[in-house]
């Protein structure tokens, strides 16, 4: 069945970074409706920014606390396909931009 690993602009322009084994377009519904509390219920409207499907929901939710752990600058290079700025500040000891 597998899972999907995403990516949300709120509103405030902040990110949210989720998973979730159901349909990636039911899940965008729930945070667009509110459907639970949580991080986005006071964020909307949110938009999907990116996402990638993983085979297993394990690889997808450590795939999700990865990228919950990197700077606002490497989120914003996933979000883009930037792969060259996401290796750069992995080779930083910081991690950071």
């Amino acid at each position: 069945m597998g899972a999907f690993v995403y990516m949300l602009r709120c509103a405030d322009g902040s990110y949210y970074v989720g998973s979730t084994r159901g349909t990636l377009e039911q899940r965008l519904v729930e945070h667009q409706s509110g459907a639970f509390p949580g991080y986005t219920f006071r964020r909307r409207p949110v938009t999907l920014i990116w996402s990638e499907h993983f085979s297993g929901i394990t690889d997808a939710i450590a795939a999700e606390r990865q990228i919950k752990g990197w700077s606002r600058a490497k989120k914003e290079a996933l979000a883009r396909g930037d792969w060259e700025l996401i290796r750069a500040a992995a080779r930083r000891p910081s991690g950071r931009e």
